[in-house]
């Protein structure tokens, strides 16, 4: 998976509500390993809850993160959560500060092998938001690193021979709020395919 995210820092604040700061953000792939600007609540490299209204802010972290000890490799970094419930994952999810809004304009999986034996690119983008949140979890180590949440697919991404979606967060406040200061109870439940009436995908 590789996403866009075809909004400068300054846009991305005005879309979010938020203060960009000095993020040099300019639009462009994300590629893994490649710094993005997330948004987030937490108090990075500090553990333990922070305060209940903690101000939202952009900050730019590396999409994946080290792979636990039994990973067969361990130079391959984690991009998604697959099973929110592994021990790899449950503490920093349930912990709100952890989570964090990851801003794209468009993301792109592979899809089937055609005819001519290559596989197609197909890129998805939200017809009702051109920049919408991804939901996502941060970890630090020694690198800033963060990871996309994923669900079940959609109708969309099942005809593109997926199995499964990142998670795309509705235009609304108040979920985005949800999804970064809420118990995990509640936060757990955006966990769901979009709408793929709400989605425009390209093949390439």
């Amino acid at each position: 998976m590789l996403y866009r995210l075809d909004a400068d820092a300054a846009m991305v604040g005005k879309v979010f509500g938020i203060n960009p700061g000095d993020d040099p953000w300019a639009g462009g792939y994300i590629s893994p390993s490649g710094f993005a600007p997330v948004i987030t609540t937490g108090r990075e490299f500090i553990a333990g809850p922070g305060e209940a209204n903690q101000p939202r802010r952009m900050v730019p972290r590396v999409w994946g993160v080290p792979p636990p000890p039994s990973a067969h490799d361990p130079a391959r970094p984690v991009l998604s959560v697959r099973n929110p419930d592994s021990p790899f994952w449950i503490g920093n999810l349930r912990n709100p500060e952890f989570r964090c809004l990851v801003p794209a304009t468009a993301f792109m999986e592979w899809g089937r092998i055609g005819m001519d034996g290559k596989r197609r690119q197909h890129w998805f983008a939200c017809a009702d938001q051109p920049v919408f949140a991804l939901a996502g979890v941060w970890k630090d180590s020694e690198v800033p690193g963060f990871a996309l949440l994923t669900c079940p697919p959609n109708a969309a991404l099942k005809h593109a021979g997926r199995d499964a979606m990142p998670v795309v967060l509705p235009p609304d406040p108040k979920t985005h709020d949800t999804w970064l200061r809420a118990g995990w109870d509640r936060a757990s439940a955006l966990l769901q395919p979009y709408s793929s009436s709400l989605m425009q995908s390209v093949e390439r």
